[in-house]
């Protein structure tokens, strides 16, 4: 973090407001705002972008009553910052024809996020913190940052199934095995609703790589019933020969499979087994 360093800008002035003691623990948006006006004071006074706002808000108030906000926290306040600003910046460009204000407020609001939102970026640009690194590389492929990023899993120190599942997708490219053991460990390791269908594909690519066509057909399969995603099946049938009687059973597998992710023991489970080196 660089020091000595003093931002006279609208970032500044939303650290000092973290400094303010704060014990309201009312979830309401509108009680928050009434409460702790400093936390709402930049932001835009109509419904629209609702659920953004108030995401916004509820995580300002957190940060107001942390002393010292973590990494992590400072990460999660980039992200709703970002979710804000899009938002508004797209109610920005409809016209209130009746209250013209509305429309103005809206750009000033759409305004002062993005110069938040950089003032934010530059203020944690150097932080070594995990999450923060994790956030440089996702958003500008920042390559020290993803340096960080694989030292913190090579030394073993990373349990986030969201930076797993990028690194893993970063692997599946440059180290299959590596890709293999990350979505072992997330296979086995997060409920079904944390799951993200994404990871069948990225062992399917793999698999294709080893020219595993089964096991290719199967990841695609369970991946296409597990979600809305459109899959060819002459296409997935063409990895199989065309072998009708093996699409059968491989179909029947991807159900077994997808059984087994919604259930609450995956590691003990019979498709657990797809999973070990081959």
């Amino acid at each position: 973090m660089k020091q000595n360093l003093v931002i006279i800008t609208s970032f500044s002035i939303f650290m000092g407001f973290l400094g303010l003691l704060g014990c309201e623990n009312d979830r309401n948006s509108d009680v928050i705002c009434k409460n702790n006006s400093e936390i709402c004071a930049d932001l835009h006074q109509d419904s629209w972008c609702r659920f953004e706002k108030t995401n916004l808000i509820r995580h300002r108030l957190q940060l107001k009553q942390t002393e010292t906000p973590s990494g992590q926290q400072l990460y999660q306040q980039l992200l709703h910052l970002e979710n804000y600003s899009n938002c508004v910046e797209l109610a920005a460009g409809v016209q209130h024809i009746l209250n013209p204000q509305r429309t103005q407020d809206r750009v000033r609001a759409y305004a002062v996020s993005t110069q938040t939102l950089s003032e934010l970026r530059d203020y944690t640009n150097d932080n070594p913190d995990i999450y923060l690194a994790y956030y440089r590389w996702i958003r500008f492929n920042d390559k020290p940052s993803q340096d960080i990023v694989i030292k913190h899993y090579q030394d073993g120190t990373i349990d986030d199934p969201e930076i797993l599942s990028q690194l893993a997708a970063y692997y599946v490219r440059v180290s299959p095995p590596d890709a293999k053991r990350i979505y072992r460990y997330l296979f086995t390791s997060v409920n079904a609703e944390q799951f993200n269908p994404d990871w069948l594909l990225g062992l399917a690519s793999i698999f294709q790589q080893q020219q595993n066509f089964e096991y290719v057909y199967l990841f695609t399969k369970a991946n296409s019933l597990m979600t809305d995603n459109q899959v060819d099946q002459k296409q997935l049938n063409g990895l199989i020969n065309s072998n009708t009687e093996l699409a059968t059973v491989l179909d029947t597998q991807a159900q077994v499979l997808i059984s087994d992710i919604q259930s609450p023991n995956f590691a003990n489970s019979i498709s657990a087994q797809l999973l070990e080196d081959k």
